[in-house]
C-alpha cells in the first residue's frame, strides 16, 4: 500500500552509518490541517534508508515537498522487556504542487534482525528509540 503526505521540510539531517549493512537518514515534515474551525499541527519524522538516502539532496529547509512512503513496524527484545516502533520509510520525494506519474512503490526490504536505534542522543541506551 502506497502512503502520502506534504508539508513543509523543517529538518535534514546528515547520513548515519549504522552498521556496514545499514545506513539511514532522517528529516522532518510540518503538516498543518484545518479540521472545523481548528488547526493541527503534526512534525512527522520519516527516514531514507540505504541507496535512498540522497533522495534529499537537491531539498533544503522550508520547501514543499510530498512524500511517498511505507510504514515499518518492527519489535524489539531486551532482558524480558519488549517494545514496538514504527518507521516511515521514504522511498520518493517531489515539490509539492509537481503532478507526474509516480513509479510503483519498492518491495519491502528485508532486515537481517539488524537493531536501528532511532536515539539520536547515546548509543547505550537499552530501548531503541
Amino acid at each position: 500500500m502506497k502512503f502520502e503526505l506534504s508539508g513543509k521540510i523543517i529538518v535534514i539531517n546528515d547520513t548515519k552509518q549504522i552498521s556496514d549493512k545499514f545506513k539511514k537518514r532522517e528529516f522532518v515534515i510540518l503538516r498543518k490541517e484545518m479540521v472545523s474551525s481548528m488547526e493541527f499541527t503534526d512534525y512527522i519524522k520519516f527516514q531514507l534508508i540505504q541507496d535512498k538516502c540522497n533522495l534529499i539532496d537537491s531539498y533544503k529547509v522550508n520547501d514543499e515537498v510530498k512524500v511517498s512512503f511505507n510504514i515499518r513496524g518492527n519489535k524489539w527484545e531486551r532482558d524480558g522487556n519488549v517494545n514496538y516502533f514504527t518507521n516511515l520509510d521514504a522511498w520518493r520525494l517531489e515539490k509539492a504542487g509537481e503532478s507526474e506519474n509516480p513509479p510503483p512503490p519498492p518491495p519491502m526490504q528485508e532486515q537481517d534482525d539488524v537493531y536501528v536505534s532511532n536515539n539520536t542522543e547515546t548509543e547505550d541506551d537499552d530501548l531503541p528509540f
